[in-house]
C-alpha cells in the first residue's frame, strides 16, 4: 500500500534527547520518542518521506541524521535558546525562536511538507506557528494531559505549579485543542479527560492506539533459541503497573483456585517502579501479605520492572498471559503477548477487548468473578493445542490491526480526511 496524495510529513518532538537510536531513560526521553520513531518508519514503508524536527542543543551532534536503514526518515535538529539542555517544563520561552528557525530552515532548504504533526504540548505550539507561517495543515498528539497529571499528582497547588508549570501547559493545550485541523489520542480515557478537565469535545479528535513492534514481539523462528529465564516453570505471566486498577487481588484470588487443579503452575508478576509511591507500596504490601497468608511463597514470584526490549522472552516462555484489570483503558501488554503468540486471557474491562473474539484469538473473562477467571486459566492449561491455535490467530490479528504499519495507515487516513 502506498500513499498517493501525501508525500512528505514533518513530525515535531521538541523536548528531551531525540536521536535516531534513542538513549531511553535520559531526562524527558521515553515512550514518546519510540512512538514517533516507529510511526515515522512505518510511514516511510507506505511511501511517505518524514523529517522529525527536534531542538539542537548539543554541538557534538550532527544537524541531520537519517534513521538507521531508513534514509527517507531523518532527525533534523534546529538550534534555539543556546547550547544547553532545557527540561520540558521550562522550554516554552525558546519555542518562538525554534519555530522561526525551523521556518527559515524549511524555506532555505526548499522543503515542501504536506502537513505538520506536533507531539506533546511544546511541539504542538511550534507546529501551530509553522502551519500558520507556511499555510499548511497541522495535526497534534498530546501523549499526556497537563490537567490530568495535575489531578493525579495532587499536592500543594502553588508548589506543583512552580515545579511543573501546569498553568502555562494547560492553557497552551487548550489553545492547541481548539486550533489544529485534527488530533489523536493514544487511549480512549484521554477523550473522557479532555471533556472532563478541559470542557471540550473536539469533533476532530480520533483515538489511534500505539502500534506494536511486531519484529520485537514475535514468536521465535524455527531453529531460533533464546536463553532460559531464571524463573520457575511452568508459569503464568502478568505484567503492568502496580496499581489497584490492575487487579492483582483478582488475579491472585483466581490463581489460588487454579492451584487446586494445577498445583505445579507458578505465577510471575512483573512491573513496578524503582522508587514506588504510596499507592504502589500499598498494593505491593497487599500482594506480599496475601502470598504469605496463603503459603504461596514458593509459587508466586514478583520480578519488578522489565524493560520493553527484555519483555518478549517473558511472554514467550510463559504458559499464558493474563490481563486482569478491573479498569484498563486499552491494554498494551495484551497486544504484546498476542504478538508473541502467547495464549492470553483478557479482562472484559480492557478497551482492547472490543477488537478481540473470545475463543477465537484469546479468552475474555470478568476478573471480578473469581470462578470465571480461574476456569479460563484451567481451560487453557487443559488444552494446550487449542490455546496455541488461539494464540496464532491472535498474532494474525495484531499484524492486521495493530502493527505500526497498520497504525501509520490509520494516520494517513486521518491526514487525508482533514487536508
Amino acid at each position: 500500500m502506498k500513499s498517493s496524495s501525501i508525500k512528505r510529513v514533518c513530525m515535531l518532538s521538541t523536548h528531551g534527547y531525540f536521536d535516531p537510536v534513542p538513549d531511553l531513560g535520559k531526562t524527558d526521553t521515553g515512550g514518546q520518542v519510540l512512538y514517533v520513531l516507529h510511526l515515522s518508519r512505518a510511514l516511510v514503508e507506505l511511501g511517505v518521506q518524514v523529517d522529525i524536527i527536534t531542538r539542537w542543543f548539543d554541538r557534538s551532534q550532527k544537524q541531520i541524521e537519517p534513521l538507521p536503514g531508513c534514509p527517507d526518515a531523518r532527525v533534523v535538529r534546529i538550534p534555539a535558546g543556546g547550547w544547553e539542555f532545557i527540561p520540558k517544563e521550562r522550554i516554552y520561552d525558546v519555542l518562538p525562536e525554534l519555530a522561526a528557525n525551523t521556518s527559515r530552515f524549511i524555506e532555505e532548504g526548499g522543503l515542501d511538507y504536506d502537513l505538520f504533526h506536533g507531539h506533546y504540548v511544546d511541539a504542538g505550539i511550534v507546529a501551530l506557528d509553522l502551519a500558520e507561517a507556511l499555510a499548511r495543515p497541522v495535526f497534534f498528539t498530546a501523549h499526556s494531559l497537563g490537567a490530568w497529571k495535575r489531578q493525579v499528582m495532587g499536592g500543594d497547588p502553588g508548589e506543583m505549579d512552580e515545579k511543573y508549570n501546569f498553568t502555562r501547559r494547560i492553557g497552551e493545550e487548550r489553545r492547541i485543542f481548539k486550533s489544529v485541523n485534527a488530533q489523536t489520542v493514544t487511549s480512549e480515557e484521554e477523550v473522557e479527560k479532555i471533556g472532563e478537565l478541559y470542557s471540550l469535545s473536539p469533533e476532530n479528535l480520533t483515538f489511534i492506539p500505539p502500534g506494536v513492534d511486531v519484529d520485537l514481539f514475535r514468536r521465535l523462528a524455527d531453529g531460533e533459541k533464546e536463553g532460559t529465564l531464571d524463573l520457575p516453570r511452568p508459569y503464568i505471566f502478568n505484567v503492568g503497573r502496580i496499581a489497584k486498577a490492575k487487579g492483582h487481588d483478582l488475579l491472585l484470588a483466581a490463581y489460588k483456585r487454579v492451584l487446586d487443579r494445577f498445583p505445579d503452575v507458578h505465577l510471575v508478576i512483573g512491573g513496578g517502579s524503582e522508587n514506588p509511591g504510596g499507592v504502589e507500596r500499598e498494593v505491593l504490601s497487599w500482594i506480599e501479605r496475601f502470598v504469605e497468608e496463603n503459603g504461596l511463597q514458593e509459587r508466586v514470584r514478583l520480578i519488578g520492572g522489565v524493560s520493553n526490549n527484555d519483555l518478549p522472552p517473558y511472554y514467550r516462555q510463559s504458559e499464558m498471559f493474563i490481563l486482569a484489570g478491573r479498569y484498563e483503558p486499552f491494554g498494551m501488554t495484551a497486544l504484546e503477548a498476542l504478538a508473541c503468540e502467547t495464549p492470553s486471557i483478557i479482562s472484559k474491562f480492557a478497551g482492547i477487548q472490543r477488537n478481540l473474539t473470545s475463543g477465537g484469538d484469546c479468552l475474555l473473562a470478568d476478573p471480578t468473578e473469581t470462578e470465571e477467571l480461574a476456569e479460563a486459566v484451567c481451560t487453557l492449561l487443559e488444552d494446550p493445542d487449542e490455546a496455541k491455535r488461539m494464540a496464532r490467530t491472535g498474532r494474525k490479528m495484531i499484524e492486521r490491526e495493530f502493527s505500526w504499519t497498520a497504525i501509520a495507515a490509520r494516520h494517513l487516513d486521518l491526514y487525508r480526511k482533514h487536508l
